[in-house]
Parts: C-alpha cells; structure tokens; sequence
C-alpha cells in the first residue's frame, strides 16, 4: 500500500530448519515512517546478517516498535507437531499467534508474512480480530522493513534460547541440520538418553534417524 497512513504487521519465523532449538515467530507493527527508519537502521532479511548484528539489530528494534516473538519451544514443538502433523499448519498456528497479540493492541490494514504454505492455513489459524484484516503471503517477503524487522526478532530470541539449552544442558548445539548437528545429537543421547532428546529438538527431522542409528 502507498497509502501514507498504512499501518501493516510483518511476520517471520527462525528455527524452522534447525534440527535443535525452538522454533520462534515474530510479527512487528509499522506504519511507512517506521518503515522509513528500520531501513535506515539496517534493518534486512536476518539470514543476510551475522549472528551479533542480529542481537544488536533486534534492541533497537524492540526500542522503536510494537511487536510480539511467539517462542515454541522443542518439548512443546513436538507435541503441537505430533497433534497437528504438518509444519505448515504449525507455522500458521505461530504467525496467527503472533499477528493476533499486535491486534490485540492496535488496529492495521493488512498482514504480511513470507509464504510458508497454503495462504488458507495462515486464515484459518486467525482468530476475530485477525479475520478483520487482509492477510497477504509473499515469496522473499523479507524485502519489506516490517517482515524484515519480525525475522531479526525472531532469530535473536532462537539465538538465546538455543544460548540457553546449552547452558543447562552443558554442551554445544549447532545451529542448521549437518554432520555437526548429529555428533551433537549422538553425544546429547549418550549423555542424557534418547528419551530426552525430544526436550532439545525437533523430533520428525530425519536428522533423529541419524542420531539414533547405532
């Protein structure tokens, strides 16, 4: 929309490819004067940025904006996974979560978030007050400050709540889905059990076989 007094939330995920961790969605209310400053901040698509610029990036960000992270976590992840059974469902449950907070507070005239799926799951997962306003999925929808902004916020609570799972259990997980990611796995397994594994990552991976292959 050109329309100067649009007011649009973005929203973005982080974690959805990593095999440890939660997997977290932010969305972010700007209108285009917002919009005008995150771009000048340095605001972009965060896969584009190092892991510190995104801690950084994201303050500031918090600082200037309305927004809502979504965080859920591998014990709740794999239960919601295993009710739902489809990951796209489970990214629109979290998108509409993190949309419907916004709304909660404030009024806008559309949603945007990357295209993750079939555009009916994102709908169908708003509750009333998200079914008001139009809801819009686009492919590298991380052009737009507002998207652009959600995927900071969102990557930098995984960045610290993946920071957290290695601090209380005490060893080290790699972020993506890799031969390191599985060393990690096979050693988490060894130490705790695999049994446990469900409590720091994302069972339906076919990253689990590896890890629990002898």
């Amino acid at each position: 929309m050109s329309n100067e007094s649009a007011r649009w939330i973005g929203s973005d995920e982080a974690g959805k490819g990593d095999y440890f961790g939660p997997l977290v969605v932010a969305a972010v209310l700007v209108d285009n004067a917002t919009a005008r400053s995150l771009k000048e901040l340095g605001t972009r698509d965060s896969k584009t940025l190092s892991d510190k610029s995104v801690t950084e990036l994201a303050g500031r960000i918090e600082k200037q904006c309305l927004y809502s992270v979504v965080a859920i976590g591998p014990g709740k992840y794999n239960k919601l996974y295993s009710k739902i059974g489809n990951l796209n469902r489970l990214l629109a449950w979290g998108h509409s979560r993190a949309i419907e907070n916004i709304l909660e507070r404030e009024t806008c005239d559309y949603a945007l978030a990357d295209q993750f799926g079939d555009e009916n799951f994102l709908i169908g997962a708003l509750m009333e007050k998200g079914k008001r306003i139009e809801v819009k999925q686009e492919t590298r929808a991380e052009s737009d400050p507002g998207v652009a902004a959600a995927s900071i916020l969102a990557r930098a609570e995984f960045l610290r709540r993946l920071a957290m799972l290695s601090a209380k259990y005490e060893m080290h997980f790699p972020k993506g889905a890799s031969p390191a990611v599985i060393d990690a796995g096979k050693a988490f397994v060894k130490t705790y059990g695999r049994e446990r594994l469900k409590e720091v990552a994302k069972l339906h991976f076919k990253t689990t076989k590896s890890v629990l292959a002898e």
